[in-house]
């Protein structure tokens, strides 16, 4: 409150300064020879200092969009997401008398793709073993392939491929099918009724399917953005029985029969994740607060973070909270700005598009993040969208900086530069560092009360 007192009384201040500028000078032998308010600005480059690390393991069940793929990026190495998924009834299905299946599809519907459409991946499919669990949490190191059969029950190449609806410039839906053995139709077909009196039964006879990806070459790919679950505007990716029966066979026209088995909202779906960063440029100094690096990598999909520190923050601050008598002075932050350059060389940002927001947290003594006070006064105030005008991420950490002031118990222990989209969204970018000439840097624009 006594802040608002003293602004208020500032701009009172001013107003009459101004006033008296306009008359002829009158009063100012009223006023103090110094100027009761100076308003100052720095930028801080030299002390900061950043290091690529290992994201923390990011939990993959139910995420908005599902993944799935192999793609060996030229800068980031190779990334390899597998899919596992409950399918459930739709209704009791009613088969008829003496049904014999016909075939068994897999369809997985999706737009959206990070990497290449000419390399061709192999997606093999398995049943699972183990149930999943909707109510559990899974994380990206699960490994999905120890909770299923090791039958293999479906295969197929398949080189992904994107179409822009030329109206609307969105992304049509596109469609992999994978043709599955008849004998996973059989065990639906022939499940006793007691089997199907609802979906929890269900799920404990037919646990769902593991899909696991590979592809032949060490270069290209893409990971894939699964529209996996139904919506109110999306029917979902399916399972579908092809079938006849008695009663279809002695038709007049007989047509084949199906029965839908859907991923829906309340259907578990899994991902797990594996990054190899062996070949990498970065791979000597990963996880280590050593060197001055030129460039840093920022990676969705649990791969990789930016650490940060700004060494010289808490002298800066103790440097200006001083006049140049050495007495203590009251300082507002007015904007504190820390500004990240994307090095679009290196990221390929036409064929490889950085992620559209970035999230920027703060250490405390323990090493946990949390999210700075900026963010939570307003998330569009503490920013951290990519500017597609000049490419940059840039954070406005103007309480933050003024907590550090005010002696708040925050404390300038170090920062984290990770993806706000981190288990539905394959991107990722590389910035300029804190040992470029056009890296990171911090901007601070304050006020200084000398009275």
């Amino acid at each position: 409150m006594n802040r608002y007192h003293l602004i208020t009384g500032t701009i009172a201040l001013l107003i009459l300064f101004v006033s008296c500028e306009e008359n002829n000078d009158l009063g100012m032998d009223l006023l103090p020879s110094e100027d009761l308010i100076e308003v100052r600005s720095l930028v801080e480059k030299s002390s900061i200092s950043s290091y690529t690390y290992r994201e923390d393991s990011i939990q993959t069940d139910e995420s908005s969009k599902s993944l799935i793929g192999t793609f060996n990026d030229p800068e980031f190495g190779e990334t390899k997401i597998d899919f596992a998924a409950q399918f459930r009834l739709q209704a009791y299905p009613e088969y008829g008398t003496n049904p014999v299946v016909d075939s068994v599809k897999l369809f997985l519907y999706y737009r959206g793709i990070y990497g290449d459409t000419v390399t061709p991946q192999t997606f093999n499919v398995y049943e699972l073993e183990t149930a999943l669990d909707v109510d559990a949490d899974y994380y990206q190191g699960t490994d999905l392939k120890s909770l299923a059969s090791d039958q293999l029950i479906g295969q197929l190449e398949y080189t992904p491929q994107i179409r822009l609806d030329s109206a609307s410039a969105d992304t049509f839906f596109q469609l992999i099918s994978i043709p599955l053995d008849n004998s996973l139709g059989n065990k639906l077909v022939n499940a006793d009724s007691l089997q199907m009196v609802n979906n929890d039964v269900f799920l404990e006879y037919f646990k769902g399917l593991y899909i696991e990806t590979e592809k032949d070459t060490d270069e290209g790919g893409a990971i894939l953005q699964l529209d996996a679950a139904s919506t109110s505007e999306f029917q979902g990716s399916a399972m579908v029985v092809y079938y006849n029966n008695d009663e279809n066979m002695e038709a007049d026209e007989p047509d084949t029969l199906l029965n839908p088995y859907v991923i829906t909202q309340f259907s578990a779906r899994v991902n797990s994740i594996q990054h190899d960063y062996s070949e990498t440029a970065f791979f000597d100094n990963l996880n280590a607060d050593t060197g001055d690096d030129s460039l840093i990598y920022v990676q969705s999909t649990g791969g990789l973070k930016s650490k940060i520190y700004i060494e010289n923050l808490t002298h800066l601050i103790d440097s200006i909270k001083v006049n140049e008598q050495g007495d203590s002075v009251k300082i507002a932050i007015n904007k504190a700005e820390l500004v990240f350059q994307i090095d679009t060389l290196a990221s390929e940002v036409e064929k490889y598009p950085p992620p559209r927001q970035l999230l920027f947290t703060v250490l405390d003594e323990e090493g946990r993040e949390f999210l700075p006070a900026d963010y939570m006064f307003s998330p569009v105030f503490y920013g951290g969208a990519m500017n597609p005008n000049d490419y940059t991420y840039k954070f406005n950490i103007t309480q933050h900086i003024q907590q550090i002031i005010d002696d708040k118990d925050v404390k300038n222990l170090g920062f984290f530069l990770t993806t706000a989209q981190k288990n539905n969204e394959a991107n990722r970018v590389v910035i300029k560092g804190s040992g470029s000439q056009t890296g990171i840097k911090l901007i601070i624009t304050y006020s200084k009360f000398n009275q």
